[in-house]
């Protein structure tokens, strides 16, 4: 098991000091969460390379289908660049509907986003390599010829591709593939339900298999669980065995209780400097 720590607030200063904080007391992965309107991700992922050597650096999550792929590839390989490969992508379909995610733009639906979802990360590999190629798709096209003026973004570090995690809607079969596919599973359940371990290891069971009629095996991939624990708290490693026993790879502790930077930096500093809640 891995673990991570989201940092629910704050700017690229709080990333490069609390990325610190998390590496030295023990965390594999540090994260941020990528706004629409606000505080840009990968400044902030950034900022926090420059002054880490260890610690796995990512977003939790972008809204990939409301960004150009070329936009987000070359950001991505920006920072996996500057952080020597130390990057991982996540993705998901963005919020349905709520008027606060749909500020500037009219939700285009969740069948057209899983289309722009799907050619997304299909171009991805692509423009981490900066190899020619082509592209048709029914949103998005490309002819990228042998030489550019201006270049490319150079390759990103990790190869084939900067590893990528999907979220997947648990039980319906497409949404499920999608992240089957991918580097990681982001568990969530059709229709709003609560997840579960023993609905995360139902859905763990169907990755493995799917993955197997692909040739593909469950190597190097991943199944997050997210939650809160306290820093007090002498028992969070009990809440964290449940889901390591179901399947889950990392443990990704994130508390949304509040977005006010005066408490959730203190609070922030806190739980890093307790360490995770490891069950070894």
């Amino acid at each position: 098991m891995k673990y991570g720590f989201v940092m629910a607030y704050g700017d690229a200063r709080d990333a490069a000091e609390l990325a610190v904080l998390a590496e030295a007391h023990g965390w594999d992965g540090f994260f941020v969460w990528e706004s629409i309107w606000g505080i840009d991700a990968w400044v902030m992922l950034g900022a926090a390379a420059m002054t880490t050597e260890r610690i796995r650096l990512g977003t939790m999550l972008t809204p990939l289908p409301r960004r150009k792929p070329w936009d987000v590839a070359g950001q991505v390989s920006t920072v996996d660049n500057l952080s020597n490969g130390r990057v991982i992508l996540s993705v998901g379909l963005g919020v349905t509907g709520e008027q606060r995610f749909w500020l500037f733009e009219d939700d285009p639906g969740r069948k057209v986003r899983a289309e722009l979802m799907d050619e997304s990360l299909a171009m991805l590999p692509h423009l981490w390599r900066d190899e020619p190629f082509e592209f048709t798709g029914k949103h998005f096209r490309a002819s990228v010829p042998a030489e550019l003026t201006p270049p490319a973004p150079p390759p990103a570090v990790q190869q084939p591709r900067v590893p990528t995690w999907v979220v997947g809607g648990w039980p319906a079969p497409k949404s499920m593939r999608r992240a089957a596919l991918q580097d990681g599973w982001l568990p969530n359940v059709v229709g709003g339900a609560e997840l579960t371990p023993e609905l995360l290891a139902q859905g763990v069971e169907w990755i493995a298999t799917e993955r197997r009629t692909h040739g593909l095996t469950m190597d190097d991939y991943d199944v997050v669980a997210e939650g809160t624990t306290r820093a007090d708290d002498p028992k969070a490693a009990d809440t964290v065995r449940a889901w390591a026993d179901a399947g889950a790879t990392w443990w990704m502790d994130a508390d949304w209780s509040s977005l006010d930077r005066d408490a959730t930096r203190p609070a922030a500093e806190r739980r890093l400097k307790a360490g995770p809640p490891r069950i070894d």
